[in-house]
Formats: C-alpha cells, structure tokens, sequence
C-alpha cells in the first residue's frame, strides 16, 4: 500500500515497486475521477509538471505526478535497475491502485515508458508524448545523456549550476534567482552539491532503449482504437518532421501538437500553450464527465 501525507489540496504518497523501489508521487484531484499520470522526462523531477498538474486538476481530473526512480525524491536503485521494464514496473504499481480510466501523459523517458507500457500490456484510455518519438534524432538525445554524464564532481555552489543549465539550454532564460534550482541538487557531506539523479540511469547505450521503444511502439500500432498525440518543440533537437512522419505512418490515429519557441522541454518553454493542447485531446480522449461517478 502506500503511506500518505495530506495538505490543503495535494497529498504526498509514496508507492512500491515490485523490487522494493519506493516512488515519491504528488497526488490532487477528485477521488473516482479520470486519471493521469504525469511522467517526467530524464534528468527532471515531478515538479516539471507543477503547472501542468494544477490546470489539470481544475478541469476535474484526478492527477498522479511520480518521481521517476533514480530521480528527484523516489528511491535510487541499488541493483541499478533503470531499464524500460524495470520503470513499466514501476507504472504497474500505480496503475493497480486504480479503478477508474487514466491517461498517460510522458516526457522524453518517461514517453518512451509509456509506448513500453503499452507494448507491455497496460491499456490507458490516451497517450500524450512530449517530445518523445520511436525514431528520435540521436544527435538531441546524446546531447541530454552528455548533460546527464556531466559534473560527476558536483558543483561548489548553486551559481556553478546554474551556469551549467545556461549552457546546455541558452535559449532559455536564466533566472535571476538560482535558488529553484535546489529541488534538482542535493547537498552531501563533502560540502558540494550534486544533481539529485542516480549516474547509473546514463551508464547503458541510449541505442538499447532506442531499439526497445522501437520495437514497442511497433506492438503499439496493434491498438488502433488508442488515442495518442506527439507534443513537439518545434525548437527542439530530439523530434524532427521525419521523425514524426515516421511514427505517423505507423499509428494513423496520431495527432501532433507543435508548440512555437519550446525546445525539448516543451512544459517549461511554454506552458500555456502545452496545457491548451493536451487539455483539449483528453477533453475529447478522456472527458471527465463521461467518468463522473
């Protein structure tokens, strides 16, 4: 089971992979509503989605936002278990809680999650993948893995880091507060600050998951019946048209959102235009009023 922490609105709850792997997840919405289940993407945490999340739940649907294992507040994995099947594991947790329709909402990892998920059985009324598609352009993807495999010392302050985030995304702009940056470190005892992600996530060849989710999504086309839309940066570096048109031709039901001036991390970029877009397909893929208990 889970053990819960309640505030005003949105509550904490931890679940429990199969492996022992406990997952830090904000909950929020009415019991007994359509869910989603919010994925983040590598190198992210929960509260990516903090915008996503509320406009969401003011539309009536009930919102699970987990940390990833090896990432944020969820646990690292001794084993050093971060495949694709370890995480659909980690999804199966939580889905088994549930009862009602849920969607599944993923950015770039936590996207190829779910076209595994689906390969791998579970049955979500909708998909959305954020920047996320089978035949990714591998020069974007490595440039997030070299990110990823970086500053293995840490940094010596919150300035250094933030430093580093300027460098890999310069078109976003720096804030003149670092401090927010703190919910992505995390202060050990040699005085340093490190990223809060497990090194172990990067340490296998971004070419094995490519081939899994390549395979996946092809055991995904088999659900014809399943709603999906691609949410693509236009900005970005890691989906392309061809990439696009490829996954396209495989599942004819796709429908494509591009978001102006948003590079990969498109909920960031440009959140409004993200939410207007995701909100409108679950409108019509996952309404909450044909669910209202």
């Amino acid at each position: 089971m889970s053990e819960v922490q309640t505030g005003e609105t949105m509550r904490t709850e931890t679940f429990h992979a199969p492996d022992g792997v406990r997952l830090t997840a904000d909950v929020d919405g009415p019991d007994g509503a359509p869910t989603v289940i919010l994925m983040h993407g590598g190198g992210q945490t929960r509260h990516s989605w903090s915008g996503a999340m509320r406009a969401l739940v003011a539309r009536g649907y009930r919102v699970i936002n987990y940390d990833a294992r090896g990432h944020g507040e969820s646990d690292w994995s001794d084993a050093g278990a971060y495949m694709l099947d370890d995480r659909v594991d980690d999804l199966r947790a939580i889905v088994a809680r549930l009862d009602v329709p849920y969607a599944l909402v993923g950015a770039s990892l936590g996207g190829a999650t779910s076209i595994h998920a689906v390969a791998q059985g579970l049955r979500p009324a909708a998909v959305v993948l954020v920047d996320i598609v089978p035949n990714a352009e591998p020069e974007g993807v490595q440039r997030i893995v070299g990110f990823m495999r970086g500053h293995v010392d840490g940094f010596g302050s919150i300035e250094e880091a933030a430093d580093a985030v300027a460098a890999y995304n310069p078109a976003r702009r720096r804030p003149r507060d670092p401090t927010g940056l703190m919910r992505n470190l995390r202060l050990r005892d040699d005085g340093r600050l490190y990223w809060h992600w497990d090194p172990q996530i990067v340490a296998t060849d971004p070419e094995h998951h490519h081939r899994i989710v390549v395979a996946s999504a092809q055991e995904m086309a088999r659900q014809r019946d399943l709603p999906i839309m691609v949410v693509r940066g236009l900005r970005s570096d890691v989906v392309s048209e061809a990439g696009v048109a490829a996954f396209r031709s495989l599942v004819p039901q796709l429908e494509v959102v591009n978001v102006a001036g948003a590079g990969h991390m498109v909920a960031g970029d440009r959140n409004d235009a993200f939410n207007a877009g995701v909100l409108e397909f679950l409108a019509r893929a996952m309404p909450v009023d044909a669910f209202r208990p």
